[in-house]
C-alpha cells in the first residue's frame, strides 16, 4: 500500500461535509490519523459511535497539533475565530484548507491568520444534501461532482496540487477559478435558488390553516423540491447570505425583474411571451443533465 497523501487530517466540523470526507479518509486512506472538532460533546460522541475519527476534541489548537492537512468545515461565521484559535498551533509544512460556499469570506476570515510557512488552499466541494450532521455523511457524496479551489497568489503549487488530489481521491472533478468569480456563479447555481426556496415555503407557512394543511397534504413535485432545499442548514444559508451579499443582491435585482416581466405576460394573457421562455429555460435542464449534474 502507498504511503497516505496525508498522515494526520483534522476537519474542524464534522457534519455533512466533514463526515463525508472522513468518511473517504477511512476508506481509502487508512493509515491518516483522523482528528474530529467540534462544538459539541453530542457531536463528537457521534463521531467516535460512527467511528469515523481517531480523535475527537473540542478545541481547535488542540485538532491541528501536529497536523499536515487542516479542513475547515464549519459554518462562515465561525471562520475568523477558528484562524485566530489555529494560528499558533499549525505545524509548518501544514496545508489549511475549507468547504465554505463563499470564497472571497473564507480568504478574509481565515488568510490573515495563516502563518507564511503553512499553505493555504481555498477550497469548496460543490456537493450537499438537505441533511446536516455526522449522521448525514456518506463516501459517495462527492462523487461526479465539482471541486472549485481557489488559490491566492502565494499558495505553493504543490499544496494546490494535494489539495486537488485529496478531492479528486473523493471522486470529484477539480476546477481553478478566483475567488469572487466563484462566488458570482455560486450565486446563480446556489445561493439564489435557495433563497427562493426559503421564501416560496415561507410564504406557504403564511396561508390560513385550512390550505396550508391541503398544500402539505397535496404537495406536487415542484413544491416537494422546494422544502427539500428549504430543508437546508439554517445556520449555513444565513451565514452564506450575509457573506455573498452583494452578488447575491445584485442577482436578486435580475430576477425580480425577469419575475415583473413574467407577471405583467401572466396579466395581459400573454402566451407567447410564456412559450419563449419556458421554451429557452428548459434547454438549461436539459444542458444539466448532459453534464451529469441532474
Amino acid at each position: 500500500m502507498s504511503a497516505p497523501r496525508f498522515r494526520r487530517a483534522a476537519l474542524i466540523g464534522i457534519g455533512l461535509i466533514g463526515s463525508s470526507l472522513a468518511r473517504v479518509l477511512r476508506r481509502d486512506s487508512p493509515d491518516t490519523t483522523i482528528v474530529a472538532c467540534a462544538r459539541t460533546a453530542e457531536t463528537l460522541a457521534a463521531a467516535r459511535r460512527l467511528e469515523i475519527a481517531d480523535e475527537t476534541t473540542d478545541d481547535p489548537a488542540a485538532a491541528v497539533d501536529g497536523a499536515d492537512l487542516v479542513v475547515v468545515a464549519t459554518p462562515l461565521s465561525a471562520y475568523a475565530e477558528i484562524g485566530r484559535r489555529i494560528a499558533p498551533a499549525l505545524r509548518p509544512g501544514a496545508i489549511v484548507t475549507d468547504v465554505g460556499s463563499v470564497k472571497a469570506a473564507a480568504v478574509r476570515a481565515l488568510a490573515p491568520h495563516v502563518p507564511p510557512e503553512v499553505a493555504f488552499v481555498p477550497g469548496h466541494p460543490v456537493a450537499g444534501t438537505e441533511h446536516s450532521g455526522p449522521e448525514s455523511g456518506f463516501a459517495e457524496l462527492f462523487r461526479d461532482r465539482w471541486c472549485i479551489l481557489t488559490p491566492l497568489p502565494q499558495t505553493p503549487p504543490a499544496a494546490l496540487a494535494a489539495i486537488a488530489g485529496l478531492w479528486e481521491d473523493a471522486g470529484m472533478r477539480i476546477a481553478t477559478m478566483a475567488a469572487e468569480h466563484h462566488d458570482k456563479v455560486l450565486a446563480v447555481t446556489s445561493h439564489l435558488p435557495h433563497l427562493i426556496a426559503y421564501t416560496i415555503v415561507g410564504t406557504a407557512t403564511d396561508l390560513g390553516h385550512d390550505l396550508q394543511s391541503e398544500v402539505v397534504a397535496y404537495s406536487a413535485g415542484g413544491f416537494r423540491d422546494f422544502t427539500r432545499i428549504a430543508a437546508s442548514d439554517p445556520v449555513m444559508w444565513r451565514d452564506i447570505f450575509l457573506s455573498n451579499r452583494e452578488a447575491v443582491l445584485e442577482l436578486l435585482q435580475r430576477f425580480s425583474e425577469d419575475l415583473t416581466a413574467l407577471q405583467r405576460a401572466i396579466r395581459r394573457g400573454d402566451g407567447d411571451i410564456l412559450y419563449d421562455w419556458f421554451v429557452r429555460t428548459r434547454a438549461i435542464r436539459r444542458s444539466i443533465i448532459e453534464a451529469k449534474q441532474a
